[in-house]
């Protein structure tokens, strides 16, 4: 577990990586596994003093605020306490720990006193729907929804979950609880949009940067196999596959290393930053892609038909038997 001022600096450090923000939100998150739950909080430091001020404020509705607290009639000494890894962490209860999480990351408020305003507040969100339909590779805040309330929210980012329930916990496997998903609208719009990619994937590589979408370890598509075809014309490996249009083992390190040789965070992660140093490099190369190529054989012909023929295909060549 990490203390708060330890969280504190990592926020710092992946706010100025260069790192999509979305991608920072979720590694801040992380950090925040084993800080404690104290309803209604958002981020307070956790010590004797609130938890006393806490409790007075919403009486034995919340016992776990008295009881979960080592030192409650002291003055502030916490050493041994479960939440006390060498230093204060925060506290928060479920809908208080994706305000911070945002908040810090961000700047930004997710509006709502408890998870239902949030869910109802139409103007925290970009888009939403139920489990079922969620958005692949973008973070989402999760909801369980309890009859016409939504009784707890979290974070979640394809198939896992990071919620502060009796503490902020992490689960790689998404509970069959969460019923439905929402993207805050300070989210990146490039997690979230399908992006418009050129039908021929030979049409060659733009000669000035374009928007696309953050792509990693685990994706396919068109704009994946766009970015094989740059590292591949650049001269890295992408492995037997080769440009095949699926994120896999080979082209993350192929990203990488890429990343890794142009001074870039080395995360095997192709977002804004990666794929701009990419478009610089294939443009200053000068490389196009390689021109396809046809084997023809006609048999039964002389040497001047075989000339004839080759004349009305520019760059042909003729071999002889």
């Amino acid at each position: 577990m990490k203390t708060a001022k330890q969280v504190d600096e990592l926020i710092v450090q992946l706010k100025n990586s260069g790192i999509p923000l979305s991608d920072a939100a979720w590694q801040a998150a992380l950090a925040c596994v084993g800080w404690p739950y104290i309803f209604g909080d958002r981020g307070q430091l956790c010590t004797p003093a609130h938890r006393r001020a806490a409790y007075n404020s919403k009486g034995e509705d919340h016992p776990t605020i008295k009881t979960k607290c080592k030192n409650f009639e002291g003055t502030g000494n916490c050493s041994g306490c479960t939440f006390y890894p060498g230093g204060q962490t925060r506290a928060n209860d479920c809908r208080g720990f994706t305000y911070w999480i945002l908040l810090q990351i961000y700047g930004w408020k997710l509006m709502g006193a408890g998870a239902t305003s949030q869910w109802n507040n139409a103007d925290n969100w970009k888009a939403k729907g139920t489990i079922d339909t969620m958005p692949a590779n973008t973070l989402c805040c999760l909801f369980v929804q309890k009859g016409k309330t939504m009784e707890h929210t979290g974070f979640g980012l394809n198939n896992e979950t990071v919620e502060c329930s009796n503490g902020v916990q992490h689960s790689k496997t998404r509970n069959k609880k969460w019923t439905h998903w929402a993207v805050p609208k300070c989210i990146d719009d490039d997690t979230i949009v399908t992006p418009t990619t050129p039908s021929d994937p030979d049409e060659g590589f733009p000669s000035t940067p374009t928007w696309r979408p953050t792509i990693r370890k685990g994706n396919k598509g068109n704009v994946v196999r766009e970015c094989q075809r740059i590292l591949d014309k650049l001269g890295y490996n992408l492995g037997i596959c080769g440009v095949d249009g699926d994120y896999g083992t080979a082209t993350d390190a192929a990203v990488r290393a890429f990343q890794r040789e142009h001074g870039l965070i080395v995360d095997g992660v192709c977002g804004p930053m990666t794929w701009d140093a990419l478009d610089k490099a294939v443009n200053q190369s000068g490389q196009k892609p390689a021109e396809k190529t046809y084997t023809v054989t006609i048999t039964g012909l002389d040497k001047t038909q075989a000339e004839a023929i080759a004349g009305n295909y520019p760059g042909a060549l003729i071999k002889e038997d």
